[in-house]
């Protein structure tokens, strides 16, 4: 009985062993089957299984209790059983099982040689069936999907069928049960561990006392009549049934994946905000790069009329002329045009209202820039003329669409009627007679819902007075 228990034992640490190895070498395979959403119910899983096993039938409990005899043996015995798993953690199981009970009176009991009219006892257990319920206890890692390892308890009830010999002192062999055999009620309690090899096997290593509601399990009778008990050490094969690309229920972690998905959605939402951030840290530095355009348009330190922006000569004295880029006119020009403008006045007419319409109408700058387009220019140049050839102040305001943010649009607008005032004085126009102004998107002329509109809210207005 030693060796065969030694034996039994040496094979589960063995097996264990090597599924520990399997699964350390490949702690990702728990990850390998998609697992059905939370809460949808059982139908994407296996939840049928059958087993096969074989093991030590021995006639004793490793929790206490002993027969009449004094030295109990162990034989093999072999079994199956049909599995429905309910839910993550309780199954239903059927189980079936055969083997053989033997004991003999070899050792001293207490000390002493046992009192028995018998040398020994065979049992044969023709069948035992029952029904039992499994709670699997390896749901509850929630470091992986599908748990590897997975311990269980089971407690059950059924008949176990059997027929003992005894052979007494004189060594004559007689049959507890001349014709037939017995039937009695039994309680099966179990503990083990199921271990998966495949997706589709488990190993099943376990042990299970059975409480017999019969003293007549030896063949022999012996007050006081109690129930008997014996037990058997299994090591078998687990096959999940259905398709295989479904996880079985019973390894499923329902924790681990809940787990997952919360980690899933977090690190999703850190993402999330992680790119807003860096949108709205780069915003806030176009924008501050945008004001710091919009000062530097607004700076003219000498009050020349051309922003330090445009001013090529800053420093200018009070009052002197200076062309589009900030630079002093000749100054034989300046006399001329000084003696022209001091001693003659004009009237704005109808035609250099034409002219300055002319230009607005064929005004086009580069795409998103302050950049006057080729074609426009013969049409600044004639505004240039009127403005040198009378003495003509000019206000030109520059607007945009819509489209954009309300600083850039700003810029943009000062940035195209400068512009224009650069052109006009680089043609000889009093830069202190043109005034540029941006308005931005602040007065549209039409709707900027279509672009249409949107085009004739992109302008640059000429004012003569």
């Amino acid at each position: 009985m030693k060796k065969s228990l030694l034996l039994i034992t040496c094979l589960i640490a063995f097996v264990a062993l090597g599924v520990n190895k399997i699964n350390a070498q490949d702690s990702t395979r728990s990850y390998m089957i998609t697992a059905p959403p939370l809460f949808s119910g059982n139908d994407g899983f296996r939840i049928w299984s059958i087993g096969l096993h074989g093991g030590a039938m021995m006639p004793f409990s490793a929790y206490g209790g002993k027969t009449n005899f004094s030295n109990g043996l162990a034989n093999f015995e072999y079994g199956g059983y049909l599995k429905y798993q309910a839910s993550h953690v309780f199954g239903v199981q059927l189980d079936v099982l055969s083997g053989k009970l033997e004991a003999n009176n070899n050792k001293l009991w207490g000390g002493l040689p046992p009192v028995s009219p018998y040398t020994s006892f065979k049992t044969d257990i023709h069948w035992a069936a029952s029904l039992s319920g499994v709670v699997t206890l390896g749901n509850i890692n929630w470091n992986y999907l599908n748990t590897n390892i997975q311990p269980y308890l089971s407690l059950g009830l059924g008949y176990v069928n059997f027929n003992p010999t005894t052979t007494d002192n004189a060594g004559v062999v007689t049959s507890y049960k001349l014709v037939g055999s017995i039937t009695d009620l039994y309680i099966p309690l179990g503990v083990g561990f199921k271990a998966s090899v495949t997706e589709n096997i488990n190993v099943d290593l376990g042990y299970t006392t059975a409480y017999v509601d019969a003293a007549d399990l030896t063949g022999y009778l012996k007050a006081p009549y109690f129930g008997s008990k014996f037990s058997y050490a299994h090591i078998g094969l687990e096959f999940s049934l259905g398709n295989s690309s479904k996880p079985q229920l019973a390894k499923h972690n329902a924790p681990a994946q809940l787990n997952k998905k919360v980690n899933d959605e977090n690190n999703a939402l850190k993402g999330l905000v992680a790119t807003l951030d860096q949108k709205y840290n780069n915003r806030l530095a176009e924008l501050n790069r945008l004001k710091e355009e919009q000062n530097k348009l607004k700076l003219d330190s000498d009050n020349d009329g051309v922003s330090d922006y445009f001013d090529k000569c800053p420093g200018t004295s009070m009052g002197e002329r200076v062309d589009g880029a900030g630079c002093p006119l000749p100054k034989n020009e300046r006399d001329t045009l000084t003696k022209v403008y001091n001693n003659t006045t004009y009237v704005i007419t109808e035609e250099d209202r034409k002219i300055a319409n002319d230009a607005v109408r064929n005004l086009e700058f580069e795409f998103g820039k302050s950049t006057i387009r080729e074609k426009s220019l013969p049409y600044l140049n004639k505004v240039a003329a009127l403005l040198i050839n009378k003495d003509i102040s000019l206000k030109l305001g520059g607007h945009t669409d819509g489209i954009g943010s309300e600083t850039a649009n700003m810029m943009l607008s000062k940035d195209r009627a400068e512009s224009v005032k650069n052109y006009l004085t680089q043609q000889g126009a009093n830069a202190s007679k043109i005034e540029a102004v941006g308005y931005g998107e602040t007065q549209p002329i039409a709707t900027n819902k279509n672009e249409a509109g949107r085009q004739k809210n992109r302008r640059v207005e000429f004012t003569l007075y």
